[in-house]
């Protein structure tokens, strides 16, 4: 007998007991379900939700891996033991182990955390209601450890996700039934609760709190940061492409992130056409408030205002944000036409937030969970709109 069929047995034994949503979802991560459906047509997949799930993983280790080595590399710039050099994506001095040791050991933490923390709250939701285990936080876990400071304290990040889980998602229904994006539930929560640990100039760097008494004009300062206080930016548009500057673990890395993106598109997970509408709608903004600059220098606004509209896609979470969670396809709308409305307005409304708010300069996530609350509208209006339409041709068909 085959370990597939043994688990299954297992499984099969355990059903009607507390236990078995906890064993069902080791199985069914292992291995596809044996059971089928009895009655109706349906069409086969050769995936599942767990196989859907794994592969946004999957595209997200490279932005994992790239921010442990910028982490060491962010952290040893700011104590000066190193000096940045424009040498191309593949620069000697960040591709050390030095700077990975660095970053492994502060972000898997945060990895572990988050992980531990979320499933169990999964697990506890499970057992108590009778039902298979969800496997909506293997992408959840993954992402909040990529969009939070390096430095932040363990036991908030455990806060957090708790909230996020229950609030954002179970509260719902769980897996499918959410309105929010839970990963972006959790950062709110974390931003409204905890400011001063989610802004500033001291939060992007492994090290910081500790390190500015000690070194010399340090400065974690993120690029976003720095252009809203009306400071010139340091960093090259190549760097910030990259991704050699301080930031949230994942988001960094422009580069990296197109690529995933395309990889999610060719798998067919990921939505073209909210990717491509967000990234028009935040040129759109972008220009119109270049074109509005000159009348705005020597105000607060001016700094971000004239950033060249174009460079507002490399800044921040904008592209993070837009490839793998502005799709997430059950907080996204649903119809084809909904999804190039949905996207146009978070790219719209992220630059106008990341401009308008100096004090917040990244407005991609709530940009992204006002539209989740609007996409069942917008889907809403599509549909009703083509109705219309139709029953605008059988009038004219019968007159």
């Amino acid at each position: 007998m085959s370990l597939k069929n043994k688990l299954h047995d297992i499984k099969e034994s355990l059903k009607g007991k507390k236990m078995a949503p906890l064993f069902g979802g080791f199985h069914t991560f292992l291995f596809t379900p044996n059971d089928t459906t009895q009655s109706g047509g349906h069409i086969r997949g050769a995936d599942d939700l767990k196989r859907t799930m794994n592969m946004v993983v999957l595209a997200l280790v490279p932005c994992l891996i790239f921010g442990m080595f910028n982490a060491g590399y962010q952290h040893y710039l700011a104590l000066g033991e190193i000096k940045h050099t424009a040498s191309g994506f593949f620069n000697a001095e960040f591709w050390t182990s030095s700077n990975f040791i660095v970053g492994f050991w502060k972000i898997i933490p945060l990895v572990i955390v988050s992980y531990v923390v979320g499933l169990g709250v999964e697990f506890i939701f499970a057992i108590k209601k009778g039902h298979e285990i969800e496997e909506g936080y293997l992408v959840t876990g993954m992402l909040v450890p990529l969009i939070v400071p390096i430095d932040l304290p363990l036991w908030m990040l455990a806060i957090a996700v708790i909230f996020g889980v229950v609030i954002g998602k179970e509260v719902f229904g769980g897996t499918g039934m959410n309105i929010l994006n839970p990963a972006l539930t959790i950062r709110a929560f974390l931003f409204f609760a905890y400011p001063t640990w989610m802004s500033g100039d001291k939060v992007w760097v492994e090290g910081a709190r500790a390190a500015s008494g000690s070194a010399d004009g340090f400065s974690g300062e993120t690029v976003l940061g720095t252009l809203a206080q009306g400071k010139e930016m340091a960093t090259s548009v190549l760097d910030t492409f990259y991704g050699f500057i301080p930031g949230s673990v994942g988001e960094t890395s422009t580069l990296l992130i197109v690529l995933a993106g395309l990889f999610l598109i060719f798998t067919k997970i990921g939505s073209w056409r909210i990717m491509l509408s967000a990234i028009v709608g935040a040129l759109v903004m972008g220009y119109i408030f270049n074109m509005i600059a000159p009348s705005m220098e020597g105000t607060k606004f001016y700094g971000l205002m004239s950033t060249e509209f174009w460079h507002h896609l490399l800044l921040g979470g904008f592209a993070f944000g837009v490839v793998f969670m502005a799709t997430d396809p059950v907080t996204a709308s649903q119809t084809n036409k909904g999804k190039w409305i949905y996207g146009f307005l978070i790219g719209f409304l992220s630059i106008a937030i990341r401009v308008f708010n100096p004090a917040y300069p990244e407005g991609v996530m709530l940009a992204i969970l006002l539209m989740n609350v609007f996409a069942p509208t917008i889907d809403h209006y599509v549909v009703q709109g083509n109705v219309k339409q139709r029953l605008k041709r059988i009038k004219v068909k019968t007159t």
